[in-house]
């Protein structure tokens, strides 16, 4: 999202470019809120200010959150709503590099107001089942979107919950699926791990969990970062400048 200020008592505008990264299934159960959470989790644990917009009245991400230590790179925005979302995003832009987006995953209204303020989405999808209907709904309003309206918006599937027994024979097939109806698939899937479920019970993230007591957690750690190191190259930040520079002064 892209907005224009001037900074630090000058009258020169300059271009600011905090990027939303939107996650967007209508049909529960396509693991979209996990991949939202590793993907947050991880740009902070990089150091980048994160702020999730939580739109999904399942609310698990606010849960999640309210398990958690305090994270001052980590803001969690509850009950985000049509009518809330572009003024909670305006309100937080200066303390903000990534801004994170989880919708309800069923039709809303809020998909197509989302979308138009989205750098980026992400339609997760499970690996096993590619004619999902949540997934086709977003794709489809994207397209219309940029059919009807000129309105083109980057996106991409990520395959989530996928075994980590499957074979690359048949990730690749869903991968040439897709490919026939030209979505881009991420090359980094999200692997099934006990780990991922854990934090939604336990708080914290990956990297404060017991080593001893959850099993692979070396896999789940090396996975989320893949997963957040291609998104990063998807969607840099640009233009950006520090926090105490972007504040207008008027004398």
């Amino acid at each position: 999202m892209r907005v224009q200020c001037q900074s630090s008592g000058l009258a020169a505008k300059q271009d600011l470019e905090m990027p939303v990264i939107t996650f967007a299934n209508t049909k529960g159960g396509a693991g979209k809120t996990t991949a939202v959470l590793l993907l947050a989790t991880e740009l902070a644990h990089q150091g980048y200010r994160v702020t999730i917009l939580d739109a999904d009245p399942q609310r698990w991400i606010s849960r999640w959150h309210q398990l958690s230590p305090l994270d001052s790179k980590l803001n969690v925005i509850s009950y985000v709503t049509q009518a809330s979302i572009e003024r909670q995003i305006a309100e937080n832009l200066y303390k903000t590099d990534y801004f994170v987006i989880d919708l309800p995953g069923a039709q809303s209204p809020l998909l197509a107001k989302a979308i138009g303020l989205s750098d980026h989405v992400l339609i997760p999808i499970q690996g096993c089942a590619m004619d999902a209907q949540g997934g086709a709904n977003v794709l489809e309003l994207l397209r219309f979107l940029d059919e009807k309206g000129g309105i083109k918006v980057p996106h991409s599937v990520v395959l989530t919950r996928v075994n980590s027994m499957v074979t690359t024979r048949a990730l690749l097939a869903v991968k040439m699926l897709l490919a026939e109806r030209n979505v881009e698939v991420l090359g980094t899937p999200i692997i099934e791990r006990a780990a991922f479920r854990d934090i939604f019970d336990l708080g914290g993230t990956l990297h404060t969990l017991d080593e001893n007591r959850i099993s692979n957690l070396d896999k789940a750690r090396q996975n989320a970062r893949a997963f957040a190191a291609e998104m990063i190259r998807r969607v840099p930040i640009r233009g950006t400048v520090p926090l105490s520079e972007r504040y207008t002064r008027v004398a």
